[in-house]
């Protein structure tokens, strides 16, 4: 059967200070460290090996692989790297403290803003000091002013379609290494979730979310390796 495992980051500095992290780049804390070694400890202790992996631009995602992988022995592994596999870009949120966002806007409106599924949170300001217009990264990438869950799965699906499901078909064991919303749409794509139910869907940090699938990719189960 082909192998699929997927990965949150381990907690980041603004998952620790609640503030919407979306595309900005931000580290882990020691916690989450520790999270992306007990991740790579855990696929090790329980005979997982890989031979493609996949994260996103950002370094939270792509330091939780190679912290995972080197606990596993496998830093030499292939890996890419795409924005297609970013976080949901939180527009004028970003940086904000959410919970003094929802002081000035109102629980629901922020509940909106973080969970609809096709609604968007407010454009950034041109001049933001989060503006990534000049981040050398994104050299030729449209980056979204802002995206919904739905635009976010808009870009993770083709991704999937044209990279790492051949990869799948053709017998390579796959580690991707991603954000909460980026796997959300792999999620709810592999699990047939439908749109009003994934929104609430909760991926925990640093957790290895384990695959088994069909050789079409039919998934026939999803659990975390924690719980096995």
């Amino acid at each position: 059967m082909p192998t699929l495992v997927l990965i949150r980051h381990g907690q980041s500095a603004w998952n620790l200070e609640n503030r919407f992290t979306g595309w900005w780049d931000v580290n882990l804390t020691d916690q989450g460290v520790e999270e992306a070694k007990a991740a790579g400890r855990l696929l090790a202790d329980k005979g997982f090996d890989f031979d493609q992996c996949y994260t996103s631009l950002q370094t939270r995602a792509i330091k939780t692989l190679n912290l995972a992988l080197e606990e596993m022995g496998r830093l030499w592994l292939p890996v890419e790297k795409d924005w297609a596999l970013n976080e949901r870009h939180y527009g004028g949120l970003t940086g904000l403290n959410k919970a003094e966002t929802a002081k000035i806007h109102g629980d629901e409106q922020v509940q909106i803003w973080r969970r609809a599924f096709d609604i968007s949170p407010p454009l950034g300001e041109a001049d933001s000091e989060f503006d990534l217009s000049k981040d050398r990264r994104y050299a030729g990438i449209k980056i979204p002013q802002t995206e919904s869950l739905k635009d976010t799965i808009a870009r993770v699906q083709p991704y999937w379609e044209k990279k790492i499901a051949p990869d799948l078909k053709d017998g390579k064991r796959v580690l991707v290494s991603a954000h909460g919303n980026s796997l959300r749409a792999l999620v709810k794509h592999l699990s047939g979730i439908p749109d009003n139910e994934i929104v609430s869907l909760e991926i925990p940090t640093g957790q290895p979310i384990v695959y088994e699938l069909t050789d079409d990719l039919v998934a026939t189960d999803r659990y975390y390796l924690s719980e096995r």
